[in-house]
Parts: structure tokens; C-alpha cells; sequence
């Protein structure tokens, strides 16, 4: 959508590209977390960010769809007069875009909700809610001792 914009985008555009970037730079630190533990930095700064992501995708899926409004991309009335789908030399392809954008935001919206229980739960991390120290204080027993 925003290489075809004619004298530049609505805001919604940019806005769902702010949800976009912040969601891949989230997964890559993820991604850290999930392989190390170390990286996590705070416990609850995993759930913190999928909150985040739950709320940013939330949204941008209602505005962007609010923007849209409901009406056929084969309508010609419709793309030139949509404030999302007016800004281009082909209404149509930027139409289709915009239609396929509000469809991945909402369901990269429930994949957040899944991983922002699983984050607050501990089903899918091994990040420890607790703190890090744990029960046990001290050096592990060695063999010997158990």
C-alpha cells in the first residue's frame, strides 16, 4: 500500500506499520528469550510486551476496519471515495491490500491472546514468574550428598 500512495498515506497506514515493525522486533527479542533465559532481563517483560501486541493489533484491527468501512473492492464509487483506498493510481490492488492487511491484523491479533496466556500462564516459557532466585539457597549437592 505504501508504494502505490500518491502524495502520501492515511494515517491508519502508518499506524499498521508501527504495529508491524514493533511485532518483529518483539518476536526477534522472543525469539532471544526462548533460546536463553539470560535475555529475558525482568520476568514479566515477556508478558508486558505481549500485552502490548494484544492491545496494538486490537487496535489497529478495529481502526483500520473503521476506515475501510464495508463495501466491494469491485465497486469503483467505493475505492474513490475511501480515504484508505483513494491515495493510489490502482484503487483496486490498494483496496485488495488494505482488505488482506485488516485480515492479518486481527489474526495476528489471536495469536497474541494465545501466546499472552501462555507467557502469563508459563505454559510455553521457561521464564520464572518468581523471581530469580529460587527456593533452594546455596551451592546444588553433588552426588554424594543425595
Amino acid at each position: 500500500m505504501i508504494s502505490l500512495a500518491i502524495g502520501g498515506n492515511p494515517s491508519i497506514v502508518n499506524y499498521d506499520m508501527f504495529v508491524a515493525v514493533f511485532s518483529m522486533l518483539t518476536l526477534v527479542y522472543s525469539f532471544l528469550v526462548a533460546f536463553k533465559d539470560g535475555f529475558a532481563g525482568h520476568p514479566m517483560l515477556p508478558v508486558a510486551l505481549d500485552g502490548l501486541n494484544v492491545l496494538f493489533f486490537f487496535c489497529a484491527g478495529i481502526a483500520t476496519a473503521a476506515y475501510l468501512q464495508t463495501g466491494s473492492c469491485n465497486d469503483e464509487t467505493y475505492r474513490d471515495t475511501n480515504y484508505v483506498t483513494s491515495g493510489s493510481w490502482n484503487n483496486f490492488q490498494r483496496c485488495r491490500e488494505a482488505q488482506a492487511v485488516t485480515t492479518f491484523l486481527w489474526f495476528n491479533f489471536a495469536l497474541y491472546v494465545v501466546s499472552l496466556i501462555f507467557s502469563a500462564t508459563g505454559g510455553s516459557s521457561s521464564v520464572n514468574m518468581r523471581g530469580m532466585g529460587g527456593i533452594r539457597r546455596g551451592p546444588a549437592p553433588t552426588m554424594s550428598q543425595v
